[in-house]
């Protein structure tokens, strides 16, 4: 064993061999391959791949180490940092490739019956500086109600109730070049650096199918898409129907937005007027059916719960959107 990825200590021999069981029993060096990450002479990729990953559990940096001296790798640090920053090597698909292998071996330990589920969310990847930082932007913070430096990070992960594995994921900066604070630089079309630059401008709603779909090439299976209320928009829900997977998402609250019920287009305020609220200690205040969708129309079930948990009993529903303690039962 080289002395290199090493750290002098006891738990870092023990990390060291935990990582490396890791990386052979999930054939790290193959799905790197797969993602265009390999070289055709001097270190092998895996290596420095596996340095990386040591020093993150251990908490060390190669900065650190070449400071204090106690960097003893047989790479240089212009080998290390052009690996992290090859614009050619698919991140997104080596995530997703290696999340579905270890979701392969989770899935034979549950129950048949269980629902496995995509979940989608996005939250504030802050940077205090983004003047060098390309596309670094002014993204809107919808919990301090400001805007702020950075980008905001799209993350899909699956779960089946009880593991929770991320999938994969996606930088996104402004589309309008006014936010954009740090360099954009051009590259071709046909690129990979160019399609991902390019996904980091694409809208939310967009860039959430794009996940979805590498997922799904990936091998990934799901019975449900869940998300919040600022995915939940009618043609959002027939594009991940077409992937055909069924959705689970609180509704908005709008009165643009209209649904078919009865043969008429409604928005969610007049439907659950004219319904009849369910009374006494029923789960359910109003449980409906409408359509969603305007020239490809999908069925779906509106429902407002009492209970906080509201991905509870949503699985027979072939799409479901619910809207908890939306207005008050009459």
């Amino acid at each position: 064993m080289p002395n290199s990825i090493l750290p002098q200590d006891n738990d870092g021999q023990e990390l060291f061999n935990a990582i490396s069981s890791f990386f052979s029993m999930f054939e790290i060096g193959k799905l790197l391959r797969m993602c265009n990450a390999q070289k055709e002479k001097g270190v092998p990729v895996i290596q420095i791949f596996k340095y990386k990953l040591c020093n993150v559990f251990a908490d060390r940096s190669m900065y650190m180490q070449q400071r204090t001296g106690s960097f003893r790798e047989s790479f240089s640090k212009n080998t290390f940092y052009r690996f992290l920053s090859n614009s050619k090597i698919n991140w997104l698909r080596f995530t997703s490739l290696l999340s579905q292998k270890v979701a392969g071996t989770i899935e034979p330990l549950t129950d048949e019956k269980r629902v496995n589920a995509f979940v989608v969310d996005d939250t504030l990847f802050e940077r205090s500086s983004c003047k060098k930082t390309e596309f670094g932007s002014r993204v809107f913070d919808h919990t301090d109600m400001r805007y702020k430096k950075g980008y905001r990070l799209m993350t899909l992960g699956w779960t089946d109730g009880n593991t929770f594995l991320p999938v994969n994921s996606s930088l996104l900066a402004s589309a309008k070049s006014s936010n954009v604070i740090g360099p954009v630089h051009t590259y071709d079309g046909r690129t990979l650096a160019a399609r991902r630059r390019k996904l980091a401008q694409s809208k939310g709603t967009v860039v959430m199918l794009e996940l979805l779909k590498e997922a799904l090439k990936a091998g990934h299976h799901a019975d449900y898409v869940l998300f919040d209320t600022w995915f939940a928009n009618p043609s959002q829900l027939v594009a991940v129907k077409d992937l055909e997977l069924d959705a689970i998402a609180m509704i908005k609250k709008s009165s643009r937005i209209r649904y078919e019920y009865e043969g008429k287009m409604l928005d969610i305020k007049k439907i659950f007027g004219i319904c009849r609220k369910r009374r006494g200690r029923s789960k359910y205040l109003l449980s409906v059916n409408v359509m969603v969708g305007k020239e490809q129309k999908i069925p779906a079930k509106k429902t407002i719960e009492r209970s906080e948990k509201y991905f509870s009993s949503c699985q027979t529903s072939s799409l479901t959107l619910l809207s908890r303690n939306l207005y008050k039962s009459s």
